[in-house]
């Protein structure tokens, strides 16, 4: 129970995430969080919309959005992406850049820095990876601070939970007072079925890896609560090619069957439910062209 005085002093913040691709962004919101809400492949541009994720402690809630990775997009799914990263930008209380300290500190990187300082933002800056044997972090401090020299920085490593307390500590410590938006023991906004299509999609992503074309989605189209208390998913791997449904489906349909099994035991674990799960695979030439496609996934396409 909350006294009252707990109840009384109820602090907020609203955090985006922002980075480019593979920096680490999906694996620090589960860290922060405590739990996986964000699905994590090596494949770059995994998260392709923006997922929310809410950390609450004592009289504090955290609101974190990670967004897919800003990079120079080509198709229209890309640029989709990229201005969903922006778009969170906007009405953040707290923007994090995170970094990862194994690769350069490039063009890129200073054109992201410059972009939020000319919107008048002073991101945090969060070194990640800082356990890796390759490290530029002295090289990407300086260039910070050349930019913006009293800059903010925090270095961590998202995977081991090195340096998350205290980057945690500071992001309270900054919040400030107004009321929460969500219940205290909610950790995402995000609705069942994306979640559970989103594990399926990572599970893609890992079990075919380079094989596999980025070009997919997953949608969960049929969602049965049964009467034991299970639940039973039919989900859809929409592709844009013949061929992709053939690699998918794999020499007697022995891949999607791996793909399906894996996909039921991370999903019950997320939503701590049984479940039985049906995937299905259709090709349709231009998902990523279809307005439908993207407003499942959260997009806006124009």
């Amino acid at each position: 129970m909350h006294n009252n005085k707990t109840q009384d002093n109820k602090k907020s913040s609203n955090i985006t995430i922002i980075g480019k691709p593979n920096a680490g962004k999906s694996t620090l919101l589960n860290r922060l969080i405590g739990q996986k809400i964000a699905i994590v492949t090596p494949k770059v541009q995994t998260t392709r919309s923006s997922i929310t994720g809410i950390f609450t402690k004592d009289n504090t809630q955290l609101v974190f959005i990670d967004t897919p990775g800003i990079f120079a997009p080509h198709t229209k799914l890309e640029k989709a992406m990229v201005r969903c990263a922006w778009s969170n930008v906007a009405g953040a209380d707290q923007v994090i850049f995170l970094i990862d300290v194994t690769k350069e500190f490039d063009d890129k990187s200073i054109e992201i820095v410059n972009k939020l300082k000319s919107r008048g933002i002073l991101p945090i800056f969060v070194l990640n990876k800082i356990d890796r044997k390759k490290s530029n972090i002295e090289a990407i401090e300086k260039v910070i601070t050349d930019i913006i020299n009293d800059a903010t920085l925090y270095k961590i490593s998202a995977l081991s939970g090195k340096g998350i307390d205290e980057l945690v500590e500071y992001l309270q410590d900054k919040a400030t007072g107004k009321e929460w938006l969500y219940g205290e023991d909610d950790i995402t906004n995000l609705p069942m079925r994306f979640l559970a299509s989103e594990i399926t999609r990572e599970q893609l992503f890992l079990q075919l890896q380079d094989e596999l074309p980025y070009n997919l989605t997953v949608e969960s189209e049929a969602w049965e609560n049964l009467s034991d208390g299970s639940v039973k998913i039919n989900q859809v791997i929409i592709v844009n090619k013949q061929n992709y449904k053939a690699m998918i489906l794999g020499n007697k349909g022995e891949r999607i069957k791996n793909i399906g099994t894996k996909s039921r035991e991370e999903i019950t674990i997320v939503l701590g439910l049984k479940v039985h799960l049906f995937l299905f695979v259709k090709v349709r030439e231009d998902w990523d062209n279809n307005p439908l496609s993207y407003e499942y996934m959260g997009l806006s396409i124009n």
